[in-house]
């Protein structure tokens, strides 16, 4: 079944429907979902989704644009949670230079925290990069060796060039691949696609961002990962059903599913 690697369930566009929305999931081919922390309160949602439903893991995790303010008690209490049951990843962590709405050094502290918990707790980083390839690569370097059958965890929303996700893949790294890849400007991005192992590929959605067509700009759900993955087994010139099993296994192997 499809395995959604990263949506943001708690969200308030989903105030209205969010359970019916997520009962209806499985009937529509979809496994798994990951609701990933981006913040205190998201983290805190995150958990309490996936002790309601049995379908949905949690990532624990401060996105960097929600880095001010940040004490190292925080860190603490994310690192308790990730010995919760369904706790399955750090993240979202990372560098976001798009805004420059946070500072970049207060960042780069918070995200290197979050890396050593990863490492601390055995458990995979969910990594957030935007505008920011050189840096992110940089510390992501200082914490994992070269090991391309690895999985130390998942660049989300992967927006670099195929040379860089070269690089993460050696490292040990999945590509998140969402509705990004179905925009008339996904070129670059299908190239990425193109260029990487399928066995390097996870599916995402960011929900309710980054909608796919012909849906883009309506509020984004796991039901429209059949876009993503039609545009993949184009790319790569294989079925959907192959594209659904093989990112599925690639998934569990990651959150050690």
């Amino acid at each position: 079944m499809i395995f959604d690697t990263h949506a943001h369930y708690s969200d308030s566009s989903f105030d209205i429907d969010r359970h019916s929305l997520l009962m209806s999931m499985e009937e529509n081919g979809i496994g798994n979902i990951v609701e990933v922390g981006a913040g205190i309160n998201s983290t805190k949602n995150a958990i309490s989704l996936s002790e309601k439903y049995n379908f949905i893991y949690a990532a624990v995790g401060i996105h960097p644009q929600e880095t001010e303010g940040i004490k190292e008690t925080d860190m603490e209490w994310l690192k308790s949670l990730a010995l919760k049951e369904k706790t399955v990843a750090i993240g979202e962590t990372g560098l976001d230079y798009h805004r420059d709405s946070a500072d970049r050094q207060i960042q780069k502290k918070w995200f290197m925290r979050q890396l050593e918990i990863a490492r601390e707790t055995g458990l995979p980083v969910i990594i957030h990069s935007r505008d920011a390839a050189e840096d992110t690569l940089n510390i992501i370097k200082k914490f994992y060796k070269a090991n391309p059958e690895g999985a130390y965890g998942v660049v989300h929303c992967f927006s670099y060039s195929t040379e860089i996700a070269k690089i993460y893949i050696n490292l040990g790294f999945y590509l998140g691949i969402g509705g990004v890849i179905t925009f008339k400007n996904g070129r670059k991005l299908a190239e990425v696609v193109s260029a990487t192992p399928i066995n390097r590929l996870v599916l995402e959605t960011d929900a309710p961002y980054l909608t796919p067509e012909p849906y883009r700009n309506d509020r984004n759900s796991s039901l429209y990962l059949k876009y993503v993955i039609e545009k993949i087994a184009e790319i790569k010139g294989i079925s959907c059903k192959e594209v659904i099993d093989i990112t599925e296994k690639n998934a569990k192997k990651l959150y050690r599913l």
